[in-house]
């Protein structure tokens, strides 16, 4: 088909006073004003009238895990207890509406709650009447699950990271988890990624990175998603993240053997690896990988034609992972790890020389803003981790996009939501004012910056010859950058409709998931 799109006000330096675009078989054929709109209306297929909604390129969301998004958002969903009791009780309820079969949970948040601690295995057993549970907190790094999982999987006890009473982390939540997972039937995995490909299509997101790995879904799963993303919906870049596995990534048919290829783990359950103690406990977190198994996954990657990228949040993680990057370079050059496009997730704490290093290396950050939103500032759960100056210092978004290393934004969901205007916002109020980015900045990090993540450089634009993946928003006034006023006491910019290479993918007229 060949469609108009009039009467808009779109976000384009093609054309900044455009308010229309054609598409031609899912191509940006024209953008221009009303005049030419009208010159065009009689050689369409069908007319859409915009009535003045904003229309930009449609967001690229670069850290997602779909299958655990989908559950989330159609099951057992924690991240909005209140309390220990709470999230007990939402536990009971779910299954009792189950009425058997495994409970798989997800956000739970110790550091909100009056009890200030997890759920135990007994209390598990007594909400689940004796049910196999499995419940993940907010950052996925730790979980808690009833005495029936660990009686279902004994190896879970003698693995590393079993604390007793049900807390797991490291190599034993890794060991949970997969357990938990096998429950799943193909039919329970295919109904959770279309549900997380219809969210993201509700909010605007037209492409999202799925980050998957041996320690986070399967191989299984992720074939399937990227099979699943020949229906109608946002467009799906897989990642597979194991150590050395560049014939695994080949046969899947991803971007790179990168993404949730852990370094360490995370701040919450304290297993990012640190330089020194936590604030609030007698331990530096875990390293999972050392510099010269950076060096050498980095190393195959490049020479075969594969994104490097490493999951690495804690400052001696991130130091053994760069100097990994700095060591892959002398056997390779710096021209062909520029040329790469590796990529690192979170990187929250990391100097001006790591810094400067990465932006030499030309190594993508894919970062998230809502982790500062949720848990940064003064008082927030990195400051009661380790201590208001280690906490102010993370995240530097500014700093990094000042210094050329590539940003991209995501959201890491379901650790937080699929909001990617909140996450521009996040990006432009950071807790530290230095810290906060220019709103146009931000966004082209949401847009262009997630394909340019993923080595696709002539999308996330509305330009002629470009792929029309584009959302219209209902925003109200906009600014000198033709973007929303994205202050903290305005409303959001609300999706009205989001269009993948000129296939109309979600209206809302048709109802949000």
């Amino acid at each position: 088909m060949r469609s108009l799109y009039r009467r808009g006000r779109l976000h384009t330096s093609e054309r900044p006073d455009a308010t229309a675009l054609v598409v031609d078989r899912g191509t940006i054929a024209w953008i221009g004003d009303e005049s030419g709109a009208a010159r065009h209306a009689d050689g369409v297929d069908a007319t859409v009238d915009l009535g003045g909604a904003l229309v930009t390129p449609a967001f690229v969301d670069a850290h997602v895990h779909a299958t655990s998004t989908g559950l989330a958002l159609r099951g057992l969903d924690l991240t909005g207890a209140a309390s220990l009791t709470d999230a007990l009780t939402r536990v009971e309820r779910h299954a009792r509406a189950k009425r058997g079969g495994v409970v798989l949970g997800h956000g739970w948040d110790e550091t909100g709650w009056p009890e200030r601690r997890p759920p135990t295995a007994a209390e598990l057993d007594r909400a689940s009447y004796g049910g196999v549970v499995y419940v993940s907190r907010v950052d996925v790094h730790s979980a808690v699950v009833s005495s029936a999982l660990l009686a279902a999987a004994p190896e879970i006890r003698a693995a590393d990271g079993f604390a007793g009473a049900g807390l797991v982390s490291r190599d034993a939540h890794h060991v949970a988890r997969r357990v938990a997972r096998e429950a799943l039937s193909p039919a329970d995995r295919r109904a959770a990624q279309r549900a997380t490909r219809a969210r993201a299509a509700a909010v605007g997101i037209g492409c999202f990175h799925e980050l998957a790995g041996p320690d986070i879904s399967s191989a299984a799963d992720l074939a399937a998603l990227l099979a699943l993303a020949d229906e109608p919906g946002p467009d799906v870049i897989g990642y597979w993240g194991e150590l050395l596995a560049v014939d695994t990534a080949r046969r899947l048919g991803v971007a790179g053997a990168a993404g949730d290829l852990f370094a360490d783990g995370a701040v919450g359950s304290r297993t990012a690896a640190l330089s020194r103690p936590y604030a609030d406990a007698e331990t530096a977190g875990a390293r999972y990988l050392t510099s010269e198994q950076v060096r050498d996954h980095v190393v195959a990657c490049t020479d075969a034609g594969l994104q490097a990228g490493f999951h690495v949040i804690g400052d001696a993680a991130v130091r053994a992972v760069v100097d990994g990057f700095t060591a892959a370079a002398e056997r390779v050059g710096a021209e062909r790890m520029v040329a790469a496009r590796h990529r690192l997730e979170h990187v929250e704490m990391v100097d001006a020389g790591q810094v400067a290093e990465l932006a030499r290396l030309g190594v993508v950050a894919s970062v998230q803003p809502a982790f500062d939103a949720l848990w940064g500032g003064h008082e927030g759960m990195y400051a009661a981790r380790l201590g208001p100056q280690r906490a102010l210092a993370m995240n530097p978004f500014a700093s990094m996009a000042a210094a050329g290393v590539p940003l991209a934004f995501g959201s890491d969901s379901p650790v937080t939501r699929l909001e990617p205007w909140a996450a521009v916002r996040a990006a432009a109020f950071h807790h530290v004012p230095e810290q906060r980015m220019p709103a146009p900045a931000a966004f082209a990090a949401h847009t262009i910056g997630g394909w340019r993540a993923a080595r696709h450089d002539d999308a996330g634009v509305l330009a002629p010859g470009a792929a029309a993946t584009f959302a219209v928003w209902a925003a109200g006034p906009l600014d000198d950058h033709g973007l929303p006023d994205l202050s903290p006491d305005r409303p959001l910019p609300a999706c009205q409709r989001t269009v993948v290479r000129g296939r109309q993918i979600w209206a809302e007229e048709d109802g949000t998931p």
